[in-house]
């Protein structure tokens, strides 16, 4: 059997990460928009610091990767009113899963 490339530790979500999605949710639930109820469930799971799989890194990888340009858009981390975007970045993880999730997709891409 082949060895995972990645460990269950470098799968757990960081806390500045999971405080990032617990940033969203607040916003989210402060504003009443923004975010699909699959990012909605991701910052779940990067909150809780919830184990991720190979698959959800290569989901998070793709979502940073589509909405990196949502930066330019107006109100980007507004503190009275955050954009959309913002928020839903936020959901996944902020600058800091970015950078996590390009980490181990990087990893992944070395190992297959």
């Amino acid at each position: 059997m082949a060895t995972p490339a990645l460990t269950e530790k470098q799968r757990t979500p960081p806390a500045a990460v999971a405080k990032e999605a617990e940033k969203g949710l607040k916003l989210r639930e402060e504003h009443g928009r923004s975010g699909t109820e699959v990012g909605r469930r991701r910052a779940s799971q990067l909150r809780n610091r919830e184990t991720v799989s190979e698959r959800d890194i290569k989901s998070m990888y793709s979502y940073f990767a589509r909405h990196n340009v949502d930066k330019r858009g107006k109100n980007w981390a507004n503190k009275d009113q955050p954009s959309a975007g913002y928020i839903a970045w936020l959901l996944w993880g902020g600058e800091p899963g970015r950078t996590w999730v390009d980490g181990l997709h990087a990893k992944l891409d070395k190992a297959s």
